[in-house]
């Protein structure tokens, strides 16, 4: 990350570390697991109103796990607090993550989230890191569920509809150099928002 500072950025110090871990693993049952861990640091002893931290060890370290089928539906969701700015306190909401199945990641979630998990009803740090989880579940798709185009096609399937992923960033926009040159048989297509395309069994 340091390698994007500017040269002549005045001299500065680390006062915080944030590390966001995501990983996806496809299960022998056909289900899915996210499990999604986030840690905070101060390179320094941290006093806060609870407790003392010393340097480098973690003011939060907490993990959201969700069990996921194939369409993104969540049957499953739990969540662990290992360090917490107010042991005893903090922890007391994880088992509320279970709220979370039957929620669907690609339909409403992340409102879904804020209505049942927003604000007191959850935890600040744990709800933010659902908002990660539908893009990387769609890198472990890519591949797995749905297939991925490459430039050997050289047309298009009847009914076939346009990928999720072009219209979702500049680079993969349909009147785009990327698409014409990577995916041809999309480009040219309406500016309009893909839809994922799930490999049929």
């Amino acid at each position: 990350m340091s390698d994007i500072q500017n040269d002549s950025i005045s001299p500065r110090r680390l006062v915080h570390e944030r590390k966001i871990d995501l990983k996806v693993y496809r299960r022998d049952d056909d289900l899915w697991d996210v499990e999604v861990e986030l840690i905070d640091t101060k390179p320094k002893d941290f006093q806060l109103a609870a407790v003392h931290r010393k340097k480098n060890e973690p003011i939060h370290q907490m993990q959201l796990k969700l069990t996921i089928d194939e369409h993104m539906e969540i049957v499953g969701a739990s969540a662990k607090s290992y360090n917490v700015p107010y042991p005893g306190f903090c922890e007391k909401i994880t088992p509320d993550y279970s709220k979370l199945v039957g929620l669907n990641l690609l339909t409403g979630f992340r409102e879904g989230v804020k209505n049942r998990l927003g604000g007191y009803l959850g935890c600040t740090h744990l709800s933010e890191l659902t908002k990660l989880i539908p893009t990387v579940v769609a890198q472990g798709f890519a591949g797995e569920i749905f297939p991925v185009q490459g430039a050997s096609e050289n047309q298009r399937k009847e009914g076939q509809e346009l990928p999720f992923q072009f219209n979702g960033c500049h680079a993969l926009r349909t009147d785009g150099e990327v698409v014409k040159t990577y995916h041809p048989i999309w480009y040219g297509y309406p500016l309009q928002a893909g839809k994922f395309t799930f490999r049929k069994k």
